[in-house]
């Protein structure tokens, strides 16, 4: 559902919404989230939009509104660790660091390793360190109190997707840049150490990574997008191995519950759509729980606890203003919200 930039590179026209969007000048947040529009590729044109899903008005550019510049090319994720928000942009390689109340700056770090951009990925959080998963092979380890970098951990080929298991972290080792050649494994950092203690070969590709409540990780093997098919692996977290693999095409993964929304190709139909997917015993619970049918380009899938209502993101067609669409927990269409360009990410606040 990510746009695999570093793989394939698409020149793509720029679009805007010409009509002004309002801005809130209230910086207090309740019942809204953030979106992450990673905008297009070398065009320096990532946003954040702000929904607020009680009066159910958008506004658009409010990073640039709030710290009056622009945030920067290709925004890959977004986090909120303590009182700090951190986006990570991709082709810019800087970690942009605003405080979640005031929204101000407090920090643009800078990704590059002389002059290399790093390129950082994703990030997640464990003891007041953030680790961020860098396309050049590492992991950098940012210290969350002093905002300084104090560690490279190399892993993989281009890693991408990183998550906190425990006291463990599992990265997602891609080797996008390297297609057709891509990596297979996925590391396994010990959080006490900081060193990685382990590979596991999943499979080509690997990418979304998803724990289940008992604490093993599931990964998509995304293949090559061609001959090689995608797949799902079930990693047992206790012992580091394969426990099982699933044969279906997958592309997205998003906990619900004690559940898994999934962006599973329906072979039946042929149609992709969100399924409903139990990780205790394997099984496809309902292979059409939401339809995407007025989704043009399904680019990003999150569950707010919370408000207990899910989230769809559209990119459209990459050049066009993408779409949040919300529904209720049964799968049913509540609203839909106009926001800036690819958007892929939700950051919520209640």
């Amino acid at each position: 559902m990510r746009l695999i930039k570093g793989f394939f590179f698409f020149l793509l026209l720029y679009s805007c919404d010409k009509n002004p969007e309002p801005v809130n000048t209230n910086n207090e947040i309740k019942n809204g989230a953030l979106v992450l529009c990673e905008g297009l590729f070398q065009h320096n044109n990532s946003q954040l939009s702000y929904i607020d899903f009680e009066n159910q008005e958008v506004e658009n550019g409010f990073f640039l509104n709030r710290v009056e510049r622009q945030l920067g090319d290709t925004g890959n994720d977004i986090k909120r660790y303590g009182d700090k928000i951190y986006i990570v942009v991709n082709v810019s390689s800087t970690i942009e660091v605003i405080d979640a109340q005031s929204f101000e700056s407090l920090k643009q770090i800078s990704m590059m390793d002389g002059s290399t951009a790093k390129q950082p990925r994703n990030i997640d959080f464990h003891e007041n360190h953030a680790f961020i998963s860098c396309f050049d092979g590492y992991v950098d380890v940012l210290d969350t109190s002093t905002l300084e970098l104090t560690q490279r951990i190399q892993v993989g080929a281009n890693p991408d997707q990183i998550m906190v298991i425990g006291q463990k972290l599992y990265v997602s080792n891609s080797g996008g840049l390297n297609y057709p050649q891509m990596d297979s494994t996925v590391s396994i950092i010990d959080l006490n150490s900081l060193n990685e203690i382990k590979k596991i070969d999943v499979g080509l590709n690997p990418g979304p990574i998803c724990a289940d409540d008992a604490g093993n990780a599931f990964i998509i093997s995304r293949g090559n997008y061609g001959n090689i098919p995608s797949k799902l692996i079930k990693i047992n977290t206790d012992i580091d191995e394969i426990s099982e693999e699933f044969n279906f095409s997958i592309s997205g993964i998003e906990k619900f519950g004690n559940k898994f929304l999934i962006n599973y190709l329906n072979s039946g139909s042929g149609n992709n759509t969100i399924a409903l997917f139990n990780p205790i015993n394997g099984a496809i619970e309902d292979n059409s729980f939401i339809s995407t049918n007025q989704i043009e380009t399904l680019y990003g899938i999150q569950y707010n606890e919370i408000s207990n209502k899910l989230y769809l993101m559209d990119a459209m067609n990459y050049t066009n203003t993408g779409y949040v669409f919300e529904y209720d927990a049964l799968g049913n269409f509540l609203n839909s919200y106009h926001v800036g360009l690819n958007p892929s990410k939700l950051l919520f606040f209640e």
